[in-house]
């Protein structure tokens, strides 16, 4: 199919003369409207939950076509429940990036030890629901369509009194519905908190100390409610320190697959059988240990294709003195280290990293990667003066050749901040066609970075993907694209980075090129091609559906 869209201006890369960009990453919290604290409860009894830290959610819960943010709080637990008065905020975008506190009107202000939250529509009814994983009692929010959301968790039945850390929806048997997967972390209790001290110093507890907890895995059922079907479905095998968790068709055999980032322990790939029934994977291709063969501190973890082969590559986030791995797919089957070949390595020993994201921030048609680093221990300078507790993050270019230049110092002072940050999430907030970032951190506020060149560097497209025989978010869902002389793939993923959520809508640079061939793969098997697509759109397709629909 052709269009005949009359076209927008195409921009040159801004370059800063060596051929690496120039864009700027401006840190416009105050500006944004958003007054969000992270409530961390620190009591300096040194209780081990106080660590984590918390995920963000950037997804549109109104429908209407922007980006709202949900970030997840933490809350005192020396605190009887009546006196807490820490809760999760939504914020609603007013269209233009300026954000509205709507907690209290949507009743999604829960007042628990928030960890994690992913986003899916589980009912299929065409409004994003959340499911907010915590240090005990998780809770699943139905949105009902009218700006607000309603606690259906004992109803659907995905109650999980572990403590629970990353979570995933995805629709693994292609029925046309979402499951949910929830990676739970240690068997820990304030009741039975037993203090910690390095050299005499109190400090957190390493993880080691705490026995790791089996995830679970709920089947959907297709009325609302789902079915634990962890041993079923071929999760029961392992108990281990889950935290990041992302579903990704790694193997490109059209049905989606998981890994698991384990904290002080192997990290999991689970193999998708085409029937949503999983085998681990990890050790045979290759993602299980460090490439010395070591069990790293897995924490955040994205799939992205940073070398536009069309095979999807791996990046998991470590404590400090590991690297953050970098897995390169072998065609879908084994990957590589390509750690240090990247020139990622060296940089990341002395950080403890946290969120990560593939995202493409000039629009060169390359995958670049933003790392959010953090210490956990508040007084880390007292047992090891070779690092502090905030540390700036970390923004990797990636060069086009395999390997990446870290420009973090070069993109502004917003990403250069000293912040202890976790979660991280990618989305074009003011939709002006660039990626814009959203990082937690521990304790204190947020970090609303504009990327303030993204859109004049080159060109780009994003689609608005809806399912009608496949699930209705379109989770699962892949898009390819050719422009010029590179193919590229994204994926609708639920779940990613550290604990968070990235924007649903899926987002291509394409440097100079002014139309691109599109092809949209989905679950149901259905397969769509559009040919002479126009760039610098937002776009909406419909499975089934022929016609491009221009949004914005």
């Amino acid at each position: 199919m052709k269009f005949a869209f009359p076209l927008l201006l195409s921009f040159l890369i801004i370059s800063n003369g060596s051929g690496q960009p120039s864009i700027p990453f401006t840190e416009v919290t105050e500006k944004s409207g958003v007054t969000f604290r992270h409530e961390d409860g620190r009591s300096y009894k040194k209780y081990f939950v106080e660590t984590l830290g918390s995920g963000v959610a950037l997804f549109d819960y109104d429908n209407d076509d922007d980006v709202d943010i949900y970030f997840v709080n933490g809350t005192n637990l020396d605190l009887s429940d009546t006196v807490r008065d820490a809760m999760n905020r939504l914020y609603r975008n007013d269209g233009t990036g300026y954000f509205v506190d709507v907690t209290e009107a949507s009743g999604v202000g829960d007042r628990g030890y928030g960890a994690g939250v992913c986003v899916g529509d589980y009912d299929n009814d065409g409004w994003l629901d959340l499911y907010v994983t915590n240090f005990s009692s998780n809770v699943l929010y139905r949105n009902n369509g009218n700006g607000t959301f309603t606690d259906r968790t004992a109803e659907a039945g995905v109650q999980v009194l572990d403590w629970s850390a990353g979570c995933a929806f995805a629709d693994v048997d292609a029925d046309g519905d979402v499951d949910l997967y929830v990676a739970n972390y240690v068997n820990f209790s304030v009741e039975t908190h037993t203090p910690c001290r390095v050299n005499g110093i109190l400090v957190y507890c390493s993880p080691r100390v705490y026995d790791g907890v089996k995830d679970i895995f709920f089947r959907n059922n297709g009325n609302g409610t789902f079915t634990d079907d962890t041993r079923n479905a071929g999760f029961d095998n392992f108990a281990a320190r889950g935290l990041g968790v992302t579903f990704a068709d790694y193997d490109a055999d059209g049905d989606t697959d998981l890994y698991v980032a384990n904290d002080a322990d192997a990290n999991f790939l689970y193999n998708n059988d085409g029937s949503g029934r999983f085998q681990e994977q990890s050790q045979f291709a290759g993602v299980a240990l460090s490439e010395h063969g070591l069990v790293e501190n897995g924490m955040g973890v994205a799939f992205g294709d940073y070398d536009n082969d069309t095979w999807l590559d791996l990046v998991v986030t470590n404590f400090q003195h590991q690297t953050n791995t970098l897995y390169h797919s072998d065609k879908g089957e084994f990957f590589t280290d390509r750690t240090y070949a990247s020139g990622t390595g060296n940089i990341s020993l002395p950080y403890l990293a946290w969120g990560v994201n593939f995202f493409d921030f000039d629009h060169d048609g390359f995958q670049d990667i933003f790392i959010a680093n953090g210490h956990i221990h508040d007084n880390v300078t007292l047992i090891d003066n070779s690092t502090t507790y905030g540390q700036p993050n970390h923004l990797f270019w990636n060069k086009g050749d395999g390997t990446f230049i870290d420009v973090t110092t070069e993109s502004g002072s917003g990403l250069a901040l000293q912040r202890s940050s976790r979660g991280s999430a990618v989305g074009d907030l003011d939709n002006d066609g660039a990626l814009d970032l959203v990082v937690s951190n521990v304790g204190e506020g947020v970090d609303i970075l504009w990327n303030d060149g993204g859109h004049r560097s080159g060109n780009w497209i994003n689609l608005k993907l809806i399912g009608t025989v496949s699930n209705r978010a379109a989770i699962g869902a892949r898009a390819l694209i050719k422009a010029g002389e590179h193919t590229q793939v994204r994926e609708v993923r639920s779940g990613s980075s550290y604990l968070s959520q990235n924007d649903l809508r899926i987002h291509f640079g394409v440097g100079t090129q002014e139309r691109v061939e599109l092809e949209i793969r989905w679950q149901s098997g259905t397969v769509q091609k559009f040919s002479e697509v126009p760039v610098n759109r937002f776009l909406k397709i419909v499975e089934g559906d022929e016609q491009l629909e221009l949004l914005n």
